[in-house]
């Protein structure tokens, strides 16, 4: 299966995201060190959804009203502008993309040079898209480990907190978040006891999953 196929569509990716980020909220309390992070009002009619893995890769997600745009950086990259005598963007990465989505890369905190592979997906498409970009023998994108970090069931989420966290996480509760239950204080502190319950809580109810 190639990347674009492992991608769920734009709703279900959000909805993905929350989840994901509702749970980096409980697990770390410093918001820049969270591996997976989403902001509601972003900018105006946009949400933003973002992976930072704290090596330097990112994997930032835009939805809006036109549709979904997904920017990707792999630092380690070929096609990284880093790697390149001339510092630009690999040929071809944003060809073919919607003005209406490019646009909102245009944004100040997005850093719309720092890539290496873009997906979209305006809301009348019936798949994800991809420009047509000449990977060098050899050489990767970072699309593949970035999308892979989307942890689309509760069990590899636990395997990833596991992982990075250093914290093993019952699978029964992250299950009841991946369904959508309103999280309550006692999933909070089932999750994290160490954490500012009430902070936590606070910051859960902006991401609508209280």
């Amino acid at each position: 299966m190639n990347v674009l196929e492992q991608l769920p569509g734009p709703e279900n990716l959000k909805k993905l995201m929350i989840v994901q980020a509702a749970l980096n909220t409980i697990l770390c309390e410093t918001e820049w060190l969270r591996y997976h992070s989403f902001v509601q009002e972003w900018d105006e009619g946009v949400c933003m959804a973002k992976i930072d893995n704290g090596a330097g890769d990112h994997l930032i997600m835009l939805f809006s009203a036109e549709g979904s745009i997904i920017k990707g950086f792999d630092h380690e990259s070929q096609l990284s502008p880093y790697a390149q005598d001339e510092h630009k963007v690999w040929p071809g990465i944003y060809d073919y993309v919607p003005n209406e989505l490019l646009l909102h890369l245009e944004h100040e905190g997005i850093e719309k040079e720092d890539v290496t592979f873009c997906m979209w997906r305006r809301n009348s498409d019936s798949r994800w898209q991809k420009g047509k970009v000449e990977i060098p023998k050899g050489a990767e994108d970072g699309s593949g480990f970035l999308i892979g970090a989307i942890y689309q069931t509760p069990e590899d989420f636990v395997q990833f907190a596991k992982d990075y966290f250093e914290i093993e996480l019952p699978v029964d509760i992250v299950k009841k978040v991946y369904e959508g239950v309103s999280i309550t204080v006692e999933m909070i502190q089932t999750i994290n006891p160490d954490c500012a319950t009430e902070e936590v809580y606070r910051e859960l109810e902006s991401l609508g999953l209280i």
